[in-house]
């Protein structure tokens, strides 16, 4: 890990730590709703109704949990067993976003991990992997 990222993560953790843990999912659950709203996701999604979807970081104090109710994407307890789970890193996580890196790429270099169903995994890897992202989130600083 480089000196700026350990730098930065340190006190990323020391703050997450703290915070509640549903935060980050009601986070995530709001922008996904936001981007389906605006046409920027797919119109179907009922291969996910009643899934619970978990993503674990690795070097962050951070799960998030969801699910599609019928209507919208929501925040699944952490405690009801996840379908599938990914986790890797937050950089790693970043840099799948940002389309620096290709999901293929880091699950073969074991620093994308997908457990449990992974025919879901695979259909929810594909179905972002088609989205267009805006250009703020792909530009390089």
């Amino acid at each position: 890990m480089s000196t700026n990222r350990a730098h930065f993560l340190a006190p990323l953790k020391q703050l997450i730590s703290k915070l509640p843990k549903r935060p980050p999912s009601d986070v995530m659950v709001a922008t996904l709703n936001f981007a389906k709203l605006s046409g920027k996701l797919p119109n179907d999604w009922t291969f996910l109704l009643g899934k619970h979807i978990a993503v674990h970081f690795l070097d962050l104090p951070v799960e998030l949990h969801l699910g599609w109710s019928g209507h919208r994407f929501v925040v699944v307890s952490a405690n009801t067993p996840a379908d599938v789970i990914f986790t890797a890193s937050y950089q790693d996580f970043l840099s799948l976003l940002r389309r620096q890196e290709d999901p293929d790429t880091l699950f073969f270099q074991r620093r994308l991990q997908i457990e449990g169903d992974t025919e879901l995994g695979l259909t929810l890897k594909n179905i972002l992997d088609s989205i267009e992202l805006p250009s703020w989130l792909t530009t390089h600083h």
